[in-house]
């Protein structure tokens, strides 16, 4: 619990430090466009490409597992969404993103570290580096789509296309696994550059969360905020967890792939919902939450996987 809540304090006070500048009128609501749009196009983006072309190695198998679950849980998310909360398909497909989109690199990486050692990075850096391709161009594709759906086929499919390659996140992960499937170096100060830029990504991405709790009302969203957080926090673990015993992956591959899944939903879901501008005080509510009853489930997750 202990290393749990040392990694997890930093999370909080950045929130509430964005909290506080939006309450108190020191950065004001232009401010925070500009703070999000900087982080969504250059910081966030710089971020995954250096870590797209760092090089992984291993963890395959688990993050078949994981995506696959992960998958599963966006379809059931995006159903609920459409079919039991009445949404429109934009927003019940940034509503599955917080379902199923992890804190992988701030809350992740310390916390593999802590609970598994060097031997479990690596698997968490594959899981990593196909984490924002596989969920945030799903998410990207189901929000353009949503947008268009009145338009022909053909329209949508532009549209979407179009969307899909505008989206500076999600086109440098694609740019990011061309460079690395090539073969080609990153000279050293392109790479000092952008680890600086990326660097950022973090703390301004929870401190424009902050900003953006300042105006919302739980009362208008508190059922999206419990069924993203119990998706999240409660079923992608377990479904992982079940994937894994399928495939006979070994402790290791599986505890992993659980404590991954059981991450509270990451701050790159709140910026694609500020980007589309659909509930984005309702992500940015999941984030906090999820991470608030994370610092719980996170500990119980890693004493049953110790236990077992």
């Amino acid at each position: 619990m202990g290393v749990i809540l040392d990694i997890v304090a930093p999370v909080f006070i950045i929130v509430g430090l964005g909290y506080l500048a939006a309450v108190r009128g020191l950065v004001d609501q232009a401010g925070f466009r500009g703070l999000n749009d900087f982080t969504f196009s250059l910081a966030a983006p710089a971020l995954l490409f250096v870590g797209g072309t760092s090089g992984h190695h291993g963890g395959g198998p688990a993050a078949v597992a994981f995506f696959g679950a992960a998958l599963l849980i966006y379809g059931a998310a995006l159903w609920l969404g459409t079919a039991r909360m009445r949404m429109p398909l934009g927003e019940a497909g940034l509503f599955a993103l917080n379902c199923t989109f992890g804190n992988t690199v701030m809350m992740g990486i310390p916390l593999i570290a802590a609970a598994f050692g060097q031997a479990g990075l690596p698997i968490l850096i594959t899981i990593i580096a196909l984490h924002s391709m596989v969920l945030l161009t799903l998410a990207t594709v189901v929000a353009e789509v949503g947008l268009h759906r009145h338009a022909s086929w053909r329209r949508i499919v532009v549209a979407t296309l179009t969307g899909v390659v505008r989206n500076p996140v999600v086109a440098t992960v694609f740019v990011a696994l061309a460079w690395s499937t090539i073969g080609l170096p990153v000279p050293g100060v392109m790479r000092r550059t952008l680890e600086m830029l990326g660097a950022a990504t973090p703390p301004v991405a929870l401190f424009c969360l902050g900003g953006s709790l300042a105006a919302f009302s739980t009362s208008q969203a508190w059922g999206e905020v419990a069924w993203a957080t119990v998706l999240k926090l409660a079923a992608l673990p377990l479904l992982v967890w079940g994937a894994c015993a399928l495939m006979g992956l070994g402790p290791l591959e599986t505890g992993v792939a659980v404590m991954t899944a059981a991450l509270p939903t990451g701050a790159n879901a709140f910026l694609l919902a500020r980007r589309y501008a659909i509930g984005a005080d309702r992500s940015g509510a999941t984030v906090l939450v999820s991470t608030v009853i994370s610092v719980f489930t996170l500990a119980a997750v890693l004493g049953w996987l110790r236990a077992g």
